[in-house]
């Protein structure tokens, strides 16, 4: 990218966000649920991600200019197979990608992964290489229940797999999340969470708490999930759903942001009461041609998915300029 190319980068991004903030300014103050009863008071809500899956048809170069142009200061990165930067590839490319981004003052605190396993070939390589980038959150991958054991056993093998992950997100000082999934995987019932969380430290294991799926499977209740996670909570994914009839049964589809039922109110009086700090990441997860699937070749022009990127946003922005958190 020549000086004159990055330069009207730079200036995209200041006029569209007002203000470019640090990559690595987040707190990191250890929350001990067994001393303490109050959680991180720094509350860094100005970084707005997007993750990168829906723009995985475009390169590196490209992707920094859709992010600039729509407004967006941070990238949740996707760093797994067939996503942006591949596992066997991470020690050359999350560094380009990392720096190319840096570059036009887009952020990258944040990262999404496929890792469930302190010991597979990949793992100590990717945290190594995202926390000397300065990336400082990483989303594990999805567990699925084995049917042939009880929930609790269950729960008691991947508590083994937590507690070997956060040994090594200790070592490099980078926090590992697990994020809260509609269906019947780990995450579910956001419940099960809080038994794997809930003897881990909270700087270094915890919970991306996604509001959408939270209000999908826990309806009215989803507050207290929230309340009873906090502590573990240091993102958190942004989207929005509606539940459609169908001639047979009912089912989910995602939508623009404030087109669906997520209460945005409610969630970020709650986020705000509970003082969750970190980034906010926004999925794009409707259609978009395919690339909301992260399709190399959607269907979708490319300026019809930018046009959705920074309506998103400004109505994000909009709804964060209400609650203050702006």
């Amino acid at each position: 990218m020549d000086d004159s190319r990055r330069s009207f980068i730079k200036t995209s991004v200041a006029l569209a966000t007002g203000a470019i903030i640090a990559p690595n300014a987040y707190a990191k103050k250890v929350y001990n649920p067994l001393k303490s009863n109050s959680f991180n008071t720094k509350i860094n809500t100005q970084t707005v991600c997007v993750f990168t899956k829906c723009l995985q048809y475009l390169n590196y170069d490209q992707l920094t200019q859709t992010l600039a142009k729509a407004g967006y200061n941070g990238a949740d990165l996707s760093v797994r197979e067939g996503g942006h930067v591949q596992p066997e590839n991470v020690k050359t490319d999350l560094p380009r990608l990392v720096k190319t981004l840096q570059n036009a003052g887009i952020s990258t605190p944040m990262m999404v992964t496929t890792i469930v396993d302190a010991k597979d070939k990949y793992t100590e390589t990717i945290l190594a290489v995202a926390a000397d980038m300065g990336i400082e959150y990483y989303r594990m991958g999805y567990l699925n229940y084995d049917k042939t054991k009880t929930i609790p056993q269950n729960i008691n093998i991947w508590k083994k797999s937590f507690e070997q992950l956060e040994k090594l997100n200790r070592k490099y000082g980078i926090h590992g999340s697990y994020q809260n999934h509609s269906g019947t995987r780990v995450g579910g019932p956001v419940w099960d969470l809080y038994l794997l969380v809930k003897d881990l430290d909270p700087q270094y294991m915890g919970v991306q708490y996604d509001i959408r799926h939270a209000i999908c499977e826990g309806g009215q209740s989803w507050s207290l999930g929230m309340e009873l996670l906090a502590p573990w909570i240091k993102s958190c994914p942004i989207k929005d759903f509606i539940w459609q009839k169908t001639e047979n049964r009912w089912k989910i589809q995602d939508v623009p942001l404030g087109n669906g039922m997520v209460d945005f109110d409610a969630f970020l009086r709650k986020y705000k009461e509970l003082k969750i700090p970190g980034p906010f990441s926004i999925h794009l997860e409707y259609d978009l041609g395919g690339a909301d699937k992260g399709s190399r070749t959607p269907t979708m022009s490319h300026e019809k998915i930018a046009h959705y990127l920074k309506q998103d946003i400004d109505w994000f922005r909009n709804k964060l300029k209400e609650h203050n958190l702006d």
